[in-house]
């Protein structure tokens, strides 16, 4: 194993390689992130490159149903609800007001508003009653659920898209190495003791099949958890 330092300017240049290529961002997603910006909300938003994978994740589990747990300003909600069909929706989650109104607008600009549903609160009170509309058949259950909100409770948020897919599909969550810092057994940041719980669980749910994709770019270091729910669940 190589112990020289990690090349960021590198990871930079490979990350526009990819973006010219296969991700490049149209009139619509640049105006997204340029409206969050202006809007003062946090620019933790996922890349172009992670944005078009989500897209592609989409399209390969063929999604109608979409669930997404934590909307920012919408610029990931936009990729994903572009690999719906014409009659698929998306619904997603976001805790804050404001980031909830930026939301709304990016996706109405998208010409999504017909697709794309943005329920404000906390995921975790939001969800039951997501739920019960899955079970009592008024949802249909999702085919791909993204997370992406605060990291202590994703073994929680996972738990519940657990109850609200189907089997076959695809549960994603993202930031789950933050930066290396998962490695660090005595790290006091909540966010990272979230992810490691996280990890730690996920290993020994039996009833999906996961991995983590390491991802290295402009936006430094991270992984995507991927994992497709067993066709029998235990």
């Amino acid at each position: 194993m190589s112990n020289e330092p990690v090349n960021l300017s590198l990871l930079e240049a490979v990350d526009t390689y990819i973006e010219q290529r296969y991700a490049s961002e149209d009139e619509v997603l640049t105006q997204a992130l340029a409206a969050a910006q202006a809007a003062g909300l946090p620019e933790i938003n996922v890349s172009a490159v992670q944005g078009k994978l989500l897209h592609l994740l989409a399209l390969l589990v063929g999604a109608r149903h979409i669930l997404e747990i934590g909307t920012l300003g919408g610029y990931s909600a936009i990729w994903l609800a572009r690999a719906l069909p014409a009659d698929g929706r998306m619904l997603s989650l976001e805790y804050n007001t404001h980031h909830a109104a930026v939301a709304r607008e990016n996706i109405a600009r998208a010409g999504l508003a017909e697709q794309v549903d943005v329920h404000e609160g906390a995921a975790l009170d939001l969800l039951p009653t997501i739920a019960e509309a899955v079970a009592t058949g008024q949802q249909p259950p999702f085919d791909m659920v993204f997370i992406d909100a605060d990291k202590p409770p994703y073994v929680e948020y996972f738990q519940w898209a657990l109850r609200l897919t189907r089997p076959g599909a695809l549960i994603v969550a993202d930031n789950t190495l933050r930066q290396g810092r998962i490695l660090d057994a005595q790290a006091s940041d909540p966010g990272v003791a979230g992810i490691q719980r996280f990890n730690d669980w996920l290993a020994t749910e039996a009833s999906i099949t996961a991995s983590i994709v390491p991802l290295a770019g402009r936006k430094g270091f991270d992984g995507l958890t991927i994992a497709r729910v067993h066709n029998e669940r235990t």
